[in-house]
């Protein structure tokens, strides 16, 4: 018998960390390889973790809600057959390492009984940092004496914090596991807590942030200070194409079984406009531009509570058509959840379809790393000056569109917009064919 850790997978191109949302195995339970072991929330989307190993789950290193960077241990489970030196020793040896100083980077404390009671979960070292609790003083309720989040908010319920300067004689390695988790971006963390003090009165609703909805607003923040947004609209007269959409609308859904949409018109027109405007179609990374070939266009699909962006791979390859059954499928796997990390990545310009939910006008967050993002908002009458001085009922949409001032200026993003706008004021019955 032999012990091996299961670690956090990389579920996507840059994602650096993922949050245990449940777990579907327990300690003694008995699994296959490739059985899936947990449900794992990432960057905008939930993916099921299958187990690299034949065996039984030991135990369960991370609790369901806790973060934890890629490559970190979240179970250990026992293998019939396995050497069993290697897998013994090796928390010896670490443990060595860790009283000698030498492995700071390991959230373990090195002062600590030997076992389970030193090995603390990220949740468990955050809220500790947040609260200023030592933890060399908590009891652990866990397995083996180990210490668990619902522990340490036991103590902050009571109000009774055990510091590390109540302490009588801190020993110099003390500080090690309060210092050992702290990231480069501890500073942005350690504001968040800051919201824990908006008062609450009777009648107020408190409503736990999820993981997905931590993981939308982390994405969201770094956009924003990361890169310098900058914004410009376009309005486009798209009667023709509603004319011509809504004569095929009927037929199309009996003979292909899903909607003919608007936005499948749009984002055609979007994919074809990025082939001739390739400078939209990149992303900033540091000390260069990166000029993505394919054309990988990133739709918007929200939920009740949590938004994603799968992915049309190679747009512009594909028909309207083609176009219209990916976003019906896609969608549908998010409203199902259903939506895997394969859909998500690889998405280079995001195309979000603001207009469904009656918007006319938005300037959307660029979704980190591309370098733009262009709002579809609601298609409305208006009356319009034509050419010839007569005033008409049109159909009208704006088209909002944020950019990256690193990688873009306002002259290619005119003139990519103006290119879109051709397009759609040309499709039409006699312009455009939909297979």
């Amino acid at each position: 018998m032999g012990i091996e850790n299961m670690k956090m997978p990389q579920l996507g191109e840059s994602v650096t960390e993922g949050t245990i949302s449940k777990w579907l195995v327990s300690p003694g339970d008995t699994v296959n390889k490739y059985d899936p072991i947990a449900e794992v929330q990432t960057d905008k989307v939930n993916a099921e973790v299958p187990s690299s190993f034949t065996g039984t789950i030991k135990e369960l290193i991370a609790e369901e809600g806790d973060t934890l960077e890629v490559g970190e241990i979240i179970c250990s489970i026992e293998i019939e057959g396995a050497g069993t030196s290697p897998a013994q020793e090796a928390p010896k040896e670490e443990a060595k390492e860790e009283a000698k100083g030498s492995a700071p980077a390991k959230p373990k404390a090195p002062t600590r009984d030997s076992g389970n009671k030193a090995r603390y979960s990220p949740a468990v070292l955050k809220l500790s940092q947040e609260h200023d609790i030592d933890l060399n003083q908590v009891e652990g309720t866990g397995n083996g004496g180990r210490i668990t989040r619902k522990d340490l908010k036991k103590i902050i319920e009571s109000g009774s914090i055990p510091k590390s300067t109540d302490a009588p004689a801190p020993k110099p390695s003390a500080p090690a596991p309060q210092q050992a988790p702290v990231k480069e971006e501890a500073p942005a963390q350690q504001a968040k807590p800051a919201a824990a003090n908006v008062p609450v009165v009777p009648g107020d609703i408190e409503i736990p942030v999820s993981g997905i909805r931590k993981a939308i607003a982390s994405n969201m923040v770094r956009s924003k200070h990361e890169a310098p947004h900058a914004w410009t609209m376009m309005e486009v007269d798209v009667t023709n194409l509603v004319d011509y959409r809504n004569s095929l609308k009927t037929e199309f859904k009996q003979r292909e079984g899903f909607n003919l949409t608007f936005f499948a018109f749009f984002v055609k027109a979007v994919a074809q406009a990025l082939k001739e405007y390739p400078q939209i179609n990149s992303m900033w990374a540091g000390d260069k531009i990166v000029q993505k070939k394919d054309i990988n266009l990133s739709i918007a699909v929200a939920t009740d509570d949590a938004l994603y962006v799968p992915v049309i791979k190679n747009a512009d390859e594909k028909t309207i058509k083609g176009i219209a059954r990916e976003i019906t499928e896609l969608a549908g796997k998010v409203r199902s959840g259903k939506l895997t990390s394969q859909d998500m990545q690889g998405g280079t310009f995001t195309v979000n379809n603001t207009g469904s939910f009656g918007s006319v006008q938005s300037m959307g967050i660029i979704n980190y790393p591309q370098a733009a993002i262009l709002q579809v908002e609601s298609i409305v009458k208006r009356p319009v000056v034509m050419n010839n001085g007569m005033i008409a009922v049109r159909d009208m949409v704006n088209l909002c569109m944020s950019l990256d001032h690193r990688v873009l200026d306002g002259l290619v993003c005119g003139r990519f917009l103006q290119r879109v706008k051709e397009i759609l004021e040309n499709t039409s019955k006699e312009n455009t064919s939909i297979y």
